[in-house]
């Protein structure tokens, strides 16, 4: 069922802009006119924005992202919603934050290119009486979007939340991430017309580890064993939605482009140019490319 819809599942990594991947994912002589963005849009068909968790943007920058792109018909980007909303949460937010965010987005939906918008709530956000009405509020308050909703304790993964999520049209994002206590388990939920999947990565050592950097829990390859379960999630999950999202956000050293590349390959997309440095740095990736870049 899902094979006429394989150009509606985009693969792609989470971010774009982290030194340690120049000289790996970005080759070392790639001219400073080439954005990593018009570069990443050669081989993968969505990137997800990271830059509006942490922020606002200007709407003159995500103007630019959308330009960037411009060579991949195809091509839709992910963001994330800012952090104000999902971690910071003593108060809720002002008009003028809400409407920074509103014209932050403004460029990717007025041009078709804003797939979904993810709400990533930490491991911390449990299902209680307190943060159910704070969920609720920030899904009305963005249902204009295509909404993905991302969290991580399994005290969500219950029939009536999937169920309110449908009549929301709110996806459910699905992920792989180290497993604790009260860890949210890999899913393959379908509820709304999107499918979403991230990868976080299995550093189970360093994801709670206070002093542990961003990089240090996000250090992690997957193998092609440990991708094999997700595929089989990601066709049941693509045979049910009309457009599925996966994203990589095991970014360190370009390990999410790796993992995005096999999985591309192994849900049976076209082959691709796979950059020569990133093949020299990981040279499992020879056999998945056509030839190198």
């Amino acid at each position: 069922m899902g094979l006429h819809k394989v150009e509606a599942v985009r693969v792609g990594p989470a971010g774009w802009s982290y030194e340690d991947w120049k000289g790996i994912v970005y080759p070392p002589a790639m001219p400073a006119r080439v954005h990593p963005l018009t570069y990443l849009c050669q081989f993968f068909d969505t990137v997800e924005i990271n830059t509006t968790f942490y922020r606002p943007v200007n709407p003159r920058h995500s103007t630019s992202w959308v330009q960037r792109v411009s060579g991949n018909a195809n091509f839709r980007f992910t963001a994330k919603l800012w952090q104000r909303f999902t971690h910071e949460r003593d108060t809720w937010p002002s008009g003028d934050e809400i409407q920074q965010v509103r014209e932050g987005l403004a460029p990717l939906c007025d041009s078709g290119k804003l797939g979904a918008l993810l709400i990533q709530f930490p491991w911390s956000f449990k299902r209680t009486v307190e943060n159910r009405p704070w969920l609720a509020r920030v899904l009305e308050e963005f249902s204009q979007y295509p909404l993905a909703l991302e969290i991580r304790h399994a005290s969500w993964n219950r029939p009536e939340v999937f169920d309110g999520l449908r009549e929301r049209r709110v996806a459910f994002c699905n992920i792989d991430q180290p497993l604790f206590s009260g860890s949210l388990k890999p899913t393959a939920e379908v509820t709304s017309r999107v499918g979403y999947v991230r990868l976080h990565g299995r550093n189970a050592d360093d994801w709670f580890r206070e002093d542990a950097g961003r990089d240090e829990r996000y250090d992690y390859l997957y193998t092609p064993e440990e991708l094999k379960a997700w595929i089989e999630k990601i066709e049941r999950i693509r045979a049910l939605a009309d457009e599925v999202y996966v994203i990589t956000n095991n970014h360190y050293r370009g390990q999410a482009v790796v993992n995005a590349f096999e999985l591309r390959d192994a849900l049976g997309q076209p082959a691709a140019v796979v950059p020569d440095s990133l093949v020299e740095r990981y040279p499992q990736l020879r056999k998945l490319s056509t030839k190198s870049a």
